[in-house]
């Protein structure tokens, strides 16, 4: 729970959101410890976009106990955080992914316990909204799941990346889970289809990557000594005549990791409009690839650490028909 020292006067825009005219001081509690100031900052600022959020974050509008810190650094309780003035959602505007997005993601529960469910999420939906989208997967389970307290990421999948995604359904949970992925205790892997024929076996691509923006805006990673450390490992399952099926477990969790690691070596995902070979993506074409070829294939982690009698949990997502219909169809 927040406490809010100072509330802020607010006023209404013609677009139905409320532009906050003065700075709140937040101060943060036993349940708030532990969490990244930006991820503090997305679940307090609904509907604000995720760059404006880091653009707070670096000209120093939001303080920590009066003073300027970095988008990484971990709230502590008793914390005072300063949130600047800015444009937020009306509270209570309904949001309405629709009820076509409503089935799918009802649909894509493989399984929910007590204190989390996960979702085989499908390719095409946002993980949340923001940067031009009112509504994500989180939103759509929020409105699914009117009567429960608590639904928060654990960790975030592309737009057009399918597969495994964790949604905490209590705080202790959610952090618990969140020392798992920083100490590499949660088992990731992922299956891709990637250009060319794999040659060996097993392969380590160990090089850290770096966030650019570029001038237009968009945002893109590459490869550089400068970038954060970023590992993973990649497994060939099936070598066909142009293409390679291959799993990837990440032992790093780094935006856009496997699809700039899998360029980096020669071997571009398919259907990465991005990073990916616009010739390989033709050729692709003509076999149904119509998307991203990424799918987040299984997670494993214990809770053990919670309640000694949690099982190690092993979840698996099926890649879907879309996908299998490519792979029946690739010539070995």
């Amino acid at each position: 729970m927040m406490h809010p020292m100072t509330l802020p006067s607010q006023r209404s825009t013609q677009s139905g959101q409320k532009v906050s005219t003065k700075a709140r001081i937040v101060e943060v509690d036993d349940e708030r410890a532990g969490q990244r100031i930006d991820n503090f900052l997305l679940a307090s600022l609904k509907g604000v976009p995720k760059s404006r959020i880091y653009r707070m974050l670096r000209k120093g509008e939001v303080r920590v106990n009066k003073g300027r810190i970095k988008a990484s650094y971990r709230l502590q309780s008793g914390d005072a955080v300063r949130i600047p003035p800015v444009r937020v959602a009306e509270p209570g505007t309904p949001v309405n992914p629709g009820q076509r997005v409503l089935k799918r993601i009802e649909a894509g529960i493989i399984a929910e316990e007590k204190g989390f469910l996960l979702l085989n999420k499908p390719s095409g939906i946002a993980v949340h909204g923001g940067s031009g989208l009112n509504y994500g997967v989180i939103e759509a389970l929020r409105v699914l799941r009117p009567e429960a307290p608590y639904l928060e990421l654990v960790h975030r999948l592309d737009r057009d990346t399918s597969g495994c995604l964790l949604i905490a359904k209590r705080r202790s949970v959610l952090r618990e889970l969140h020392r798992l992925l920083r100490e590499g205790e949660v088992d990731k892997r992922y299956l891709a289809l990637v250009k060319g024929q794999w040659q060996g076996g097993e392969r380590r691509v160990d090089a850290p990557l770096l966030k650019n923006t570029l001038r237009s805006g968009e945002r893109v990673v590459v490869v550089s000594s400068e970038g954060k450390s970023a590992v993973s490992i990649f497994r060939p399952v099936t070598v066909f005549a142009h293409a390679s099926l291959v799993e990837i477990s990440l032992l790093t969790g780094r935006t856009h990791q496997i699809r700039v690691h899998a360029a980096s070596i020669g071997h571009p995902v398919a259907g990465d409009e991005k990073y990916g070979d616009a010739e390989f993506d033709r050729e692709m074409k003509k076999y149904g690839v119509r998307r991203l070829f990424l799918h987040a294939r299984s997670l494993g982690f214990s809770l053990r650490e919670l309640d000694e009698q949690t099982p190690i949990y092993r979840f698996t997502a099926p890649p879907g028909d879309e996908l299998e219909a490519v792979l029946n169809s690739l010539p070995q």
